[in-house]
């Protein structure tokens, strides 16, 4: 009938017997069982799968005892029955008064010869004399068949250092040994009833549902392993610091753009266009399309931007509400252009002729700065304090090996407000780290060409017991912002780190190819759990 689960015999491998009947017979006559002494010669795992049958349909209780047992082994037993090595070596001698060395192993065989012969001299039972064996103890008690008849009949030894002998001598070992103690349970019978295991239309329709004999839910069962999916470790480690920026007031940048052109991703950064990184060995370039327009409107990430930052303005707000300026992009075309190959806004810029061409090659974004020059120059038209971070993919045509690859994740944060200073930039990034759990930072005067002053950011990190190099900083330069149509007052702090390298960090690993790409275990990412930055 389906629907139902009635008996299910718990047979053993060797014979035609159903142990879980075995069971309930004893139970009949005997208000406890013992599986070590009603079931001795029945294996542990059938034992158990028989109790758990029974215990699932409350029809007995059981309790586990673990226990060990000492355990002879077939050397151990032959000693038992014909003496120990040194009592056979110390037997012959006596039977023959004298005995030749060369003789023994022919009297007691090659393996008692050799061993026992040291033991017998060591309990003065024999002495040599020339090359030839004799007594020196007229009567002598075997300790070692004793002690292992005892141990055979028990199966147990107290003494730590004897057991440790036997064992080193592999005379003995010891065994785990998992015995039941078994009691009746409320739902008791002598036979297996049927349970109704499903809830079915005709059960209802006849009425039987209200005698039946349903199956208890079995809330401790595990279900059936789901095939779902798993966060990845860089996203789980991505949450944590996204929830930091959000606590401290930042507004996500939308970052959809893989390709870019030279134009946001290095001239308007005021990066050289003879700068080594927008040579081949250091970026990846597009072929096709050649080039890209001239920077235009984008309504799509306009959109984008304007609803993640809905909120800020209302916390960023001008007291009095000010019409926003019209975006120019012919204007700050011509502006970079003029700083760069002329110089201008107080620069003497860095006086080369400025190509057109490379300045609109696409290339795949080298940094998320991109996205950051773009936003910082939105923030022209409404020019206020603003704070925007950005995490997301970027591309560098680097070697592959255990620390570096092709692409990355990059964590940026842009920080715009009137009279900034590198001690406050010093003292936010100390507060930031701080919340990863990374205190105490160095600060190590650097290069880029898009800031000034640069700061290489270090912090001792109690986990791996030394200094890392964790981020850099710094202060973007007039010759970037002031293009853009931002005020001389306004000042932007920037700051960058990658995802993976506090990633690695916190999940222990040693190769960024076990974190991304291809290689990565998928036992891995499912088996691996979120992480809190602030602990170590």
């Amino acid at each position: 009938m389906p629907g139902t689960r009635g008996p299910v015999p718990v047979p053993l491998r060797d014979e035609k017997r159903d142990v879980t009947q075995d069971v309930l017979d004893l139970l009949d006559g005997k208000s406890i069982v013992h599986s070590s002494e009603d079931f001795p010669q029945v294996p542990q795992p059938e034992i158990k799968a028989a109790l758990d049958r029974l215990k699932s349909r409350s029809m007995i209780w059981y309790e586990t005892t673990d226990s060990e047992q000492v355990l002879l082994t077939g050397e151990a037993e032959t000693i038992c029955n014909e003496g120990s090595h040194e009592y056979k070596v110390w037997d012959a001698v006596r039977q023959n008064g004298k005995l030749s060395i060369k003789e023994l192993p022919k009297h007691v065989g090659a393996d008692s010869a050799k061993v026992g012969q040291g033991n017998a001299f060591r309990n003065k039972w024999i002495k040599k004399d020339g090359d030839s064996l004799v007594l020196l103890a007229k009567e002598v008690e075997d300790s070692t068949r004793n002690l292992l008849q005892k141990i055979q009949e028990t199966k147990s030894l107290e003494d730590p250092k004897v057991l440790a002998d036997l064992k080193k001598r592999k005379l003995v070992t010891v065994s785990k040994i998992i015995s039941y103690t078994v009691t009746r349970g409320p739902k008791y019978a002598k036979e297996i009833p049927v349970e109704v295991t499903d809830l079915t239309a005709e059960l209802l329709q006849s009425g039987e549902w209200e005698t039946a004999n349903f199956k208890p839910y079995n809330f401790n069962a595990l279900g059936a392993p789901q095939n779902s999916g798993a966060l990845h470790p860089l996203n789980k480690v991505r949450t944590e610091f996204r929830n930091i920026f959000f606590n401290q007031g930042f507004v996500e940048m939308p970052t959809g753009h893989f390709v870019d052109s030279g134009f946001w991703n290095f001239d308007a950064l005021f990066v050289p266009q003879q700068h080594p990184a927008r040579d081949l060995q250091d970026t990846f370039f597009i072929s096709d399309p050649p080039k890209a327009d001239k920077p235009r409107a984008d309504p799509a990430t306009e959109a984008q931007m304007e609803e993640m930052e809905a909120g800020s303005r209302k916390l960023f707000a001008s007291p009095t509400k000010k019409e926003p300026k019209p975006r120019d992009y012919e204007k700050y075309w011509n502006d970079i252009k003029e700083v760069h190959q002329n110089g201008a806004f107080g620069s003497i810029g860095y006086r080369y002729p400025w190509s057109e061409d490379e300045c609109l090659r696409l290339v795949l974004r080298t940094h998320t700065t991109a996205v950051s020059t773009w936003v910082l120059h939105r923030l022209a038209e409404d020019p206020r304090p603003a704070r925007y971070f950005s995490i997301d993919r970027v591309f560098r045509n680097e070697t592959v090996d255990a620390t570096h690859l092709a692409e990355f994740h990059q964590i940026e944060g842009v920080i715009a407000d009137f009279g900034l200073t590198l001690g406050g930039l010093m003292k936010f990034l100390e507060d930031f780290f701080s919340k990863m759990g990374i205190e105490g930072l160095r600060f190590k005067p650097a290069y880029n060409p898009y800031t000034e002053p640069s700061m290489e950011v270090f912090g001792y990190h109690i986990g791996l017991g030394k200094w890392v190099e964790i981020g850099n900083s710094g202060m973007f330069r007039p010759e970037m912002l002031e293009p853009m149509g931002l005020p001389k007052n306004l000042r932007v702090y920037g700051f960058g780190l990658s995802l993976e390298r506090p990633t690695m960090i916190k999940y222990g690993v040693s190769n960024i190819r076990d974190l991304l790409g291809h290689k990565v275990d998928l036992g891995f990412i499912e088996s691996n759990a979120a992480v809190r930055l602030d602990k170590n």
